[in-house]
C-alpha cells in the first residue's frame, strides 16, 4: 500500500486526497474483492493517459503504474481513496482497449472481465470514459458509452462522463473549441483534463462527489 504524501498546492480543498492506496487487482470475476464502498471506474483506449490521470486525481506521483507500452493494464485494479471533505470510495483502473499489440486471446479474455464488471458490479456508480483530446471520440469510445447506458438488471444505472485528456498538448487557443467539438459529437458535456497541470481535477472530483453523495440525476 502507498502512504506517500499527497501533492498539494499549499491551500486546502474538500477534494484533497488524504488516503490513497492500492487495494486489489482482479483478473477474473472470481478474484474480484467483495463489493464495499462506492466505485468510480476509469476507462479508455490504451495510451490515453489513464494512469497519469488517476495519479493526478489522487495527488500521488506513482501510485497507479504508468507505461509507454499500450495495453499495460491487464486486470481490474482497485484503489481506496478518502478526501478531506469526507468522501470514502474506490477508484478503479480498467484495462485499456484498442491495444493492437496484444494477442487476440488476451483481448478475448479481457472483454468478458470488463463487461462483467460494468454490468454486474453493484457498487459501481459511474464510469469516466477517457479520450485523447487530439483524437476525439472514436468508435470504441462510443461503443463503451452505449454499453454503460444499457440497463443493469438488479443494479442501479451508471452515470457516465467523458474526460478529454492531454489538454496541455494543445495550444491554449485550440482547447475550448476542441472540447466544444467533442461535446457536440458525443452529445454531452466534456471535462478537459491535464495530468501535468492538474487542470480539470476539481471538475472530476465534483462529478464524483455528486454521484457518490446521491445527488446525480
Amino acid at each position: 500500500m502507498s502512504t506517500e504524501k499527497a501533492e498539494t498546492s499549499g491551500t486546502t480543498s474538500p477534494f484533497d486526497v488524504l488516503v490513497a492506496e492500492f487495494l486489489a487487482a482482479a483478473a477474473s470475476d472470481e478474484s474480484m474483492p467483495p463489493p464495499a464502498l462506492a466505485e468510480i471506474a476509469f476507462a479508455g483506449r490504451s495510451n490515453v493517459g489513464k494512469s497519469s490521470m488517476m495519479n493526478a486525481v489522487m495527488q500521488r506521483k506513482g501510485l497507479v503504474r504508468t507505461s509507454s507500452t499500450p495495453g499495460c493494464t491487464r486486470s481490474v485494479n482497485i484503489f481506496h481513496a478518502a478526501t478531506r471533505g469526507g468522501l470514502d470510495l474506490h477508484l478503479v483502473d480498467l484495462p485499456g482497449y484498442g491495444f493492437a499489440k496484444r494477442s487476440k486471446k488476451e483481448r478475448l479474455d479481457w472483454g468478458p472481465l470488463l463487461e462483467g464488471y460494468l454490468r454486474r458490479r453493484p457498487t459501481l456508480r459511474a464510469v469516466m470514459v477517457l479520450i485523447d483530446v487530439r483524437r476525439g471520440l472514436e468508435s470504441e469510445d462510443e461503443q463503451l458509452l452505449e454499453f454503460c447506458e444499457q440497463p443493469r438488471p438488479g443494479n442501479a444505472p451508471l452515470a457516465t462522463y467523458v474526460v478529454a485528456t492531454k489538454c496541455d498538448l494543445l495550444p491554449k487557443a485550440k482547447r475550448k473549441p476542441t472540447l466544444a467539438a467533442i461535446a457536440a459529437a458525443c452529445g454531452r458535456r466534456v471535462i478537459g483534463f491535464s495530468a501535468e497541470s492538474h487542470d480539470g481535477r476539481l471538475e472530476v472530483w465534483k462529478a464524483i462527489d455528486r454521484v457518490v453523495r446521491g445527488s446525480e440525476e
